[in-house]
């Protein structure tokens, strides 16, 4: 005959298991990229939604028995570590011959002559302290620093600007960054592919608003 104590401690390890790697049906926001599974983060975002949240400080600390300032303490340290590194990596537009970066943009929707896609993402922030705390609000009222992006057609990251608040344009923020001057004078043979936020300038392109029937091919081959 079973022993009833043992059958309860077996019940209440199962229940916690149960509980721990329980998964919920839940709706999904598409215009949220945290409501998704981290494979889809993996894939689209190289990060996953503890990553990109920053609730595995919470993961790291218990795992290795640390208490969270200390963990954010080593984060910080690891990354402005890795900063210091950046230009190493980050550089445009590419490590790669400028003909190669071409090609492999025109491989994707036959556009010519492109070097890279520009454009901004708002990364969400804690309401900072101070008069300019306004300044930090975004379009869609989170406080964001919005931050510049430049990539090639593999998407790695080619330049970088992430300095500015959450409420200030992309345009703007393009406008002063160091690569539009670079562009604007000449430096660089080809063009950049910007959405509507952008002016079009001779080296950034932009979508039609209104296309006819040819600017639809071009705005096809924008996208």
């Amino acid at each position: 005959m079973a022993c009833p104590f043992v059958r309860d401690v077996v019940d209440e390890e199962a229940l916690v298991l149960r509980r721990a790697f329980r998964r919920e049906r839940v709706f999904r926001d598409r215009l949220d990229p945290l409501a998704f599974p981290d494979d889809h983060l993996y894939e689209r975002y190289r990060f996953s939604a503890d990553g990109i949240s920053g609730a595995f400080l919470y993961s790291v600390g218990d795992a290795e028995q640390l208490n969270k300032a200390t963990i954010c303490r080593t984060i910080r340290s690891v990354c402005l570590a890795i900063k210091a590194l950046a230009d190493v990596f980050i550089s445009f537009p590419g490590h790669r011959r400028l003909c190669d970066i071409k090609e492999e943009f025109y491989r994707i929707s036959g556009f010519p002559n492109v070097i890279g896609a520009v454009d901004c993402t708002h990364i969400r922030i804690k309401a900072p302290s101070g008069a300019h705390e306004a300044d930090f609000v975004n379009r869609k009222s989170f406080h964001s620093i919005n931050v510049q992006m430049v990539c090639n057609a593999d998407c790695v990251i080619s330049n970088v600007v992430a300095k500015w608040p959450g409420s200030v344009h992309d345009s703007r923020i393009f406008r002063a960054s160091e690569i539009y001057q670079c562009l604007s004078q000449g430096e660089f043979s080809g063009v950049l592919l910007g959405d509507r936020g952008y002016g079009c300038q001779p080296f950034l392109l932009t979508p039609f608003t209104d296309p006819q029937e040819a600017q639809q091919a071009y705005n096809h081959a924008h996208a």
